[in-house]
C-alpha cells in the first residue's frame, strides 16, 4: 500500500467494481426502450434510468452512515452532479489517454473473471443476469482504465512540495516530537464483548484488576501479561513497539502521560475493546526523528459494488477475523482466496512500510494495532480492510531519506485537493446540457 501499489490498488478495485456492477459509460444508442437522455457530457450522454441507480445508491449510503436523509431535490441534484463528473473524466480520458489495446483489454477481462473466482463461461452468465452484455462490458472495462492512467498522470503532475514546505514540515515534526517524542508501551488487555451485560463487564473488570494488583505487589509485567493479556502481542510480554506517540491512539497517550520509562498507570484504561493496563517502556525525544518504526503489514480487501455493498463486506470481514482468531483458517489462506488486490498471492502481505506512505484512514488503524493483532473493518477511500501487524522495526535514515519521506507524506496530504480542483476544472471546460425530464 504504498503511494505507488495503492494506486495499482485502487485500479484493480475500480475494475471489479465496474465489471460487475451493471453499470456501464452509456452512448445513445445503448439506450433501452422507455429509457431516455438526462444529460449530455461531452460526446458522452447519462441516462435518466443510472441517475435514478445513482439517487438509490446515495440514499442507501447516507443510511449505512446514519446521516439525515437530504431532500428528493438536493438528491437528485447531487445524483445528477455525480454522473456528469463521472463522464467528464470519461470523456477526458478517451482524448487523451493512451489506447488501451485488445490484448491487454483481454489480460484485464480474465483477471476479472479469476479475482471474482469465475470462468469465462460464468462471467459471461453474470453479466447477462446483470443485464450487461460482453460488448459494453469490454468498452467499461477500457474507459476506467483510460481514466485511473489519466487520473494517476494529471493528478500528481499539479502537487507542487518545495523545499520551503519540507523544511516547515520537518520542523512541525521536531517540535511535536519535543513534547511527545516516541513510546514503547506494553499493555494487558482483558477483554470486553461488545455489547456485553453489566455481569460480564464486572468479571471482566474484576480480572483486569487482579493482574493490576499483582504487578503492584512486585511480579513481572511480562510475566503476567503472557498469562492474562488477550491480544496478539502477549507473547512479547504485551510489548506494541516504539512508534511516534502521534500513531498511537490518543487514549494510550493521555493514559501514560507524565509516566516515565519502566512505569505502570496506576489506573485501567477502559476503551471499546476492553480494559487496558500500561506500562511505559521506553520514551524517546526529537532525536528519534532520525529513525523511523516501520511496520510489516498484511491485509485482506475488499471493495463494496452493486454485488457487495459495505455493511455486508464489514460483515464478511468480520467473520474472516473470528475464523482466523479461533484457529479455523490463517490470515494468508483468507487473504489469497478472498483480497480483492494485487496482494492476494502473498497472503495479503503489504511488505515494510514507513510512516507516511499508507493513506491515512489505513495508517491510523495499523498503528493502533499491536503485533499479530487484527483489526476490525477498516474503511478507506480504496474499500474495507482487515489488517494485522506481522513485525515492527527501527531504523534510521539518512538526511535525504527523511526529505524523501516528508515530500511522499506532503504529497499524500494534498492529493485529494489537487484531485478535486481538477475535477472542478475539467466540469467547467465540459459541454454540459442537462435535459428536462421528470423521475
Amino acid at each position: 500500500m504504498t503511494d505507488l501499489s495503492i494506486r495499482s490498488i485502487s485500479l484493480a478495485l475500480a475494475l471489479l467494481s465496474a465489471s460487475l456492477s451493471g453499470v456501464a459509460q452509456t452512448r445513445a444508442a445503448d439506450l433501452k426502450p422507455g429509457d431516455y437522455i438526462a444529460v449530455v457530457v461531452n460526446q458522452d450522454v447519462v441516462a435518466a434510468s443510472e441517475v435514478i441507480q445513482r439517487k438509490a445508491r446515495l440514499r442507501e449510503e447516507a443510511r449505512q452512515r446514519g446521516d439525515r436523509m437530504p431532500d428528493m431535490d438536493a438528491l437528485h441534484k447531487q445524483a445528477l452532479e455525480a454522473m456528469i463528473e463521472d463522464r467528464v473524466l470519461v470523456t477526458f480520458a478517451r482524448e487523451t489517454g493512451a489506447k488501451v489495446d485488445e490484448a491487454e483489454l483481454d489480460r484485464v477481462v480474465g483477471n476479472v473473471a479469476a479475482q471474482n473466482k469465475l470462468t469465462m463461461p460464468q462471467l459471461l452468465e453474470r453479466l447477462k443476469a446483470d443485464g450487461l452484455d460482453f460488448r459494453t462490458f469490454r468498452e467499461n472495462l477500457r474507459d476506467q482504465l483510460m481514466t485511473e492512467r489519466a487520473r494517476e498522470r494529471e493528478v500528481p503532475a499539479r502537487i507542487r512540495i518545495t523545499d520551503g514546505d519540507i523544511d516547515a514540515y520537518l520542523d512541525k515534526r521536531r517540535e511535536q516530537l519535543t513534547t511527545s517524542g516516541q513510546l514503547n508501551l506494553a499493555q494487558i488487555l482483558v477483554s470486553v464483548p461488545e455489547g456485553a451485560p453489566e455481569a460480564v463487564v464486572a468479571e471482566r473488570r474484576a480480572r483486569a484488576e487482579a493482574a493490576a494488583a499483582r504487578i503492584k505487589a512486585g511480579e513481572d509485567f511480562a510475566k503476567v501479561a503472557k498469562e492474562i493479556s488477550e491480544d496478539g502481542n502477549k507473547q512479547l510480554g504485551g510489548e506494541i513497539g516504539l512508534r511516534p506517540a502521534d500513531r498511537l491512539p490518543d487514549v494510550f497517550v493521555q493514559q501514560v502521560k507524565g509516566l516515565k520509562t519502566g512505569e505502570v498507570a496506576d489506573t485501567l484504561l477502559r476503551s471499546g475493546a476492553g480494559f487496558h493496563l500500561l506500562k511505559v517502556v521506553e520514551r524517546q525525544g526529537a532525536e528519534s526523528l532520525n529513525s523511523i518504526v516501520q511496520t510489516r503489514v498484511r491485509h485482506v480487501l475488499l471493495r463494496p459494488s452493486a454485488q457487495l455493498t459495505p455493511e455486508v463486506a464489514a460483515r464478511r470481514l468480520a467473520e474472516f477475523k473470528r475464523a482466523i482468531e479461533s484457529g479455523r483458517t490463517s490470515f494468508e489462506q483468507v487473504a489469497k482466496d478472498n483480497s480483492e488486490d494485487g496482494s492476494a498471492a502473498d497472503g495479503g502481505d503489504l511488505g515494510w512500510m514507513a510512516p507516511g506512505v499508507l493513506v491515512p484512514e489505513f495508517e491510523q488503524a495499523m498503528n493502533a494495532l499491536p503485533l499479530g493483532g487484527l483489526s476490525e473493518p477498516v474503511q478507506s477511500r480504496f474499500g474495507l480492510h482487515l489488517i494485522q501487524v506481522q513485525e515492527r522495526r527501527t531504523v534510521q535514515i539518512e538526511p535525504k531519506q527523511l526529505r524523501e519521506q516528508a515530500k511522499a507524506a506532503l504529497r499524500e496530504s494534498k492529493y485529494e485537493e489537487a484531485y478535486q480542483e481538477w475535477i472542478k476544472e475539467l466540469r467547467a471546460r465540459a459541454y454540459v446540457e442537462v435535459r428536462e425530464w421528470l423521475d
